[in-house]
């Protein structure tokens, strides 16, 4: 048991020292533009809200040995959702941000029943529900569409939370008081409660448990089918509050929307030291895996000359890289056995 801690200790070291060199590394390179500014990395914050949620659910899921591409789909169906109902519908926003939670929760109960109980592959599964989100974002209104009627809900996106340190003075003479946004501390708020859930509740340790060695948690007694099918309904109601964050950044819905969103939650997960064959991982691995992303599209784009697609490119070499660490550290730990 020790061992298995002592390599997810160290796979979380390497995620937070990879952050700190990057971003250091940022602050050195591009002083003159701004990277040493606090709200620049508050930015990173704002920007990943949504991406930060998800990934929580992302590593909820993982832990047990699955896996959930569906994040991506369900999100713009979300924000689609929030949009056309605040903007043509003319409902109510907290109605609609409880009704998009609800549908995260059944999506997640069909696909953990699926999975869980009758024994699906996770992949085809949540691939299914990945086109059928994607389709039905596209039922509810094939345009984009923007959020702007709605008071409530721009007041609350715009709402911006000060910070009482961290201030500077622009090249106007203009002090910039650094700030977040809602959608951050809720994300927070998030991560913290997920944290706390896998390291104090049994229905945390059951998930490490499954993750881990399936027969074996079969054998302790543990009802591994209902396990799966709470972490699959976890991650979807997760990826819906994600869904609100994304909308309030976003302020907008659209059928393309949140593209590839999934394989940046799997990579967040992944660099932040949860393993893909499950059991191992946690939540502040995911968080750090999500500040990597988010830098790494932020260096490409203060450089101001590289495509954004070698944001991409870094962020899956930076997942191959963690993969083939993740494998030597399995290795070594089945040698020692």
């Amino acid at each position: 048991m020790k061992k298995k801690i002592n390599s997810n200790t160290l796979l979380l070291l390497i995620t937070i020292a990879l952050f700190v060199v990057m971003y250091i590394i940022g602050c050195i390179i591009y002083a003159n533009k701004g990277f040493t500014h606090f709200q620049t990395f508050l930015n990173i914050l704002i920007n990943n809200a949504g991406l930060l949620c998800v990934a929580c659910g992302m590593t909820c899921v993982m832990l047990t040995g699955g896996i959930d591409i569906s994040v991506g789909s369900l999100i713009a169906m979300d924000c689609m959702f929030l949009a056309v109902g605040m903007e043509i519908w003319k409902m109510n926003a907290m109605v609609l941000i409880v009704l998009v939670l609800l549908i995260g929760v059944i999506f997640g109960i069909v696909q953990g029943f699926l999975i869980g109980y009758l024994q699906i592959q996770p992949f085809i599964v949540t691939m299914a529900g990945m086109f059928f989100a994607r389709g039905m974002t596209a039922m509810i209104y094939s345009k984009q569409i923007s959020v702007s009627s709605n008071a409530w809900f721009v007041a609350v996106a715009n709402a911006k939370i000060k910070i009482p340190f961290g201030s500077y003075v622009n090249n106007k003479g203009v002090e910039q008081i650094p700030f977040i946004r809602i959608p951050v501390v809720i994300a927070l708020l998030v991560l913290i409660i997920v944290f706390l859930m896998l390291k104090y509740t049994k229905f945390g340790r059951n998930m490490y448990a499954v993750g881990g060695n399936e027969q074996s948690a079969i054998m302790m007694g543990l009802d591994v089918k209902k396990t799966k099918l709470k972490a699959y309904m976890l991650s979807s109601f997760l990826c819906s509050i994600g869904g609100i964050c994304y909308c309030m950044n976003t302020m907008s819905g659209s059928v393309q929307q949140a593209l590839g969103l999934e394989m940046d939650a799997i990579a967040s997960s992944v660099i932040g030291g949860t393993l893909l064959t499950g059991g191992v991982g946690n939540v502040i691995g995911s968080f750090f895996g999500v500040l990597i992303n988010g830098t790494i599209s932020t260096l490409v784009k203060t450089n101001g000359k590289l495509l954004s697609s070698w944001s991409s490119i870094a962020v899956a070499a930076l997942l191959c890289f963690f993969i083939v660490l993740q494998s030597v550290f399995a290795k070594i730990k089945d040698g020692k056995k």
